[in-house]
């Protein structure tokens, strides 16, 4: 309780910081994107990340990424990782940002929300109407496409929702199944996740402090190496493994 009542002022700062950063880089990004074109944009993006990041900060925490094994340069790469809440997002993004991470995203994340919608939107994302599975197959397709031909990535979160208390849920394999049929040159990378979902122990308010965010990138694995139902369970045992105990 004590911890909490701390929180509430740092929790006031670190809300205002967020929301000041997705309006100025809302800006920024469609000024990038329209004048200077992809790469401009792209680096816009990279750089709200860094500054979403540094909220966790504030409140006393960190984040860190350890890598299992090096990732190749110029190589289509499915980044598959579970879910524990919004910061897993500015994590992977900034962390990886060299990979040109995309995101599958759900539907709902597509509108009125600053920097957020527009990215999703404009920087080669695919939104995901979860209650019309038909949409989902044409979306995926194209995501699978467009990393195979730019040696991209595409970061996919099979649990389909954020966990609360950091437990993962089933992993669902249509995704990433799609993926790996449209992106046959691509590896596979398993991605796990820890504590981001303590920031929001509390709910929406006030928000949990010192928080060590850890994102562990294990192994890749060729798509072509494997039949699929072994990659999947692979990469779901891998990620499932790393998860701390809560």
């Amino acid at each position: 309780m004590f911890l909490k009542l701390i929180s509430i002022p740092l929790s006031l700062i670190a809300s205002f910081l967020f929301l000041f950063y997705l309006c100025v880089f809302h800006v920024v990004q469609v000024i990038a994107l329209r004048f200077f074109g992809y790469e401009a944009h792209k680096k816009s993006v990279d750089v709200l990340n860094f500054f979403l990041l540094s909220v966790v900060y504030v409140l006393f925490g960190s984040a860190k990424v350890t890598f299992k094994a090096p990732l190749p340069e110029g190589k289509p790469l499915i980044l598959v990782a579970n879910h524990q809440g919004i910061f897993d997002i500015m994590t992977m993004g900034w962390f990886l940002r060299k990979y040109h991470p995309k995101y599958v995203a759900k539907i709902e994340l597509g509108k009125n929300i600053p920097s957020v919608s527009f990215n999703l939107k404009y920087g080669g994302s695919v939104l995901i109407n979860r209650k019309d599975p038909r949409q989902a197959i044409p979306a995926m397709k194209q995501m699978g496409e467009y990393i195979q031909a730019t040696n991209r990535s595409a970061i996919i979160y099979p649990e389909g929702t954020r966990s609360r208390d950091g437990r993962p849920g089933p992993f669902a394999n249509n995704g990433l199944k799609m993926l790996c049929k449209y992106a046959p040159d691509a590896l596979v990378v398993p991605i796990t996740i820890n504590n981001s979902w303590k920031i929001f122990r509390y709910g929406g308010f006030p928000l949990g402090m010192g928080n060590r965010i850890t994102l562990t990138v294990h192994e890749p694995m060729a798509v072509k190496d494997y039949e699929f139902n072994e990659l999947f369970e692979k990469t779901e045992a891998t990620i499932v493994n790393s998860i701390i105990n809560v």
